[in-house]
């Protein structure tokens, strides 16, 4: 039976990788039912229309959803990132955000992003905006919930690897209220996992030893906010943002997870051939895995390795082909 694929494209070059890596996908053997959604900025700018109730109900009964890029020069900041992104993050309780890193020398380690809660979730506003007396407050909501369903799941991903280490991320000496309580689920749940070893770095420290150790991480989960920031610069580190690859799990599946490269719309380079689509062939081999096709995300990510880290997509493309190709012989 197919998967049945909800597909967003999006903006700028989501389009263009999203399509090679459709192609790579189906050519490694998988079977992919796939519907196209129009969604992203352009849709905004045409009839107002960003993620309503209706698309996302109708997105609830795929498999799983695979997403380009969104956002474009036109629209505000925000606007497409909280009305289509997070919203979906939201609605649909993707709750773990799972980001892997291979280093040029070959070690691999994961973060683990809580997804739906931290100063994402909204909470906050603006007194006398415009004005000399301006005042804007960002809150950071933090549960008991959320933290140690992200910390349970980064223990079972920790435990089932084969150094059993897991580093929680935060800055508890400054955040001593939500640091506080990422810090004692983490050290209460651990408990439960005498066989996996534990670490903790505050947030800075962590951005150093990204850069000049990285070998020291194998699963790394930390907040939203953390999360976003450290696995930008996980993918430099591994090589480029174009390499990087990404899901957002719901781990009950009481609703479909959607997978996408970390890499934005890039709307200066759209059209001109220019965009590397190997975060989002790899980012669909993660997809073919929650999906219980193991073999063919395997045959997906074997022909990636190796492809040039920049160069113009139909090059990269024709390179992971021709990996893949020499794969099945």
């Amino acid at each position: 039976m197919p998967h049945k694929i909800a597909v967003i494209g999006g903006d700028g070059i989501g389009p263009e990788v999203i399509s090679v890596a459709l192609d790579v996908m189906r050519a490694a053997g998988a079977d992919l039912d796939t519907t196209d959604f129009r969604l992203g900025g352009f849709r905004y700018l045409e009839d107002g229309v960003i993620l309503p109730d209706d698309i996302l109900e109708e997105l609830r009964k795929y498999d799983a959803i695979l997403l380009g890029a969104v956002g474009t020069p036109e629209v505000p900041p925000g606007v497409i990132e909280r009305g289509l992104l997070l919203k979906a993050r939201f609605e649909l309780d993707l709750y773990v955000n799972l980001r892997p890193f291979v280093l040029p020398n070959g070690h691999e380690f994961v973060v683990i992003r809580e997804n739906t809660e931290g100063t994402y979730a909204g909470e906050g506003g603006f007194l006398r905006k415009g004005t000399a007396d301006e005042i804007a407050t960002q809150g950071s909501v933090n549960t008991r919930k959320g933290a140690e369903r992200c910390i349970r799941y980064s223990f079972e991903l920790a435990r089932s690897r084969a150094r059993k280490h897991l580093t929680l991320v935060h800055k508890t000496n400054v955040l001593t209220f939500s640091g506080d309580l990422w810090d004692r689920t983490f050290r209460e749940v651990s408990n439960e996992y005498p066989d996996v070893e534990t670490a903790y770095n505050h947030v800075d420290a962590a951005c150093i030893y990204f850069v000049e150790d990285p070998t020291r991480y194998d699963v790394v989960v930390t907040d939203n906010l953390f999360g976003d920031i450290l696995t930008d610069l996980g993918g430099a580190v591994a090589g480029g943002i174009g390499l990087a690859s990404s899901a957002n799990l719901n781990p009950e599946r009481t609703a479909p997870s959607l997978f996408e490269p970390v890499h934005g719309s890039a709307p200066d380079i759209v059209g001109q051939g220019l965009a590397n689509p190997t975060a989002a062939v790899l980012s669909g081999a993660m997809m073919l895995d929650f999906l219980g096709d193991s073999k063919t995300a395997e045959r997906v990510r074997l022909a990636c390795e190796g492809v040039p880290g920049s160069g113009r997509t139909e090059e990269i493309a024709a390179a992971i082909y021709a990996n893949l190709v020499q794969g099945e012989t």
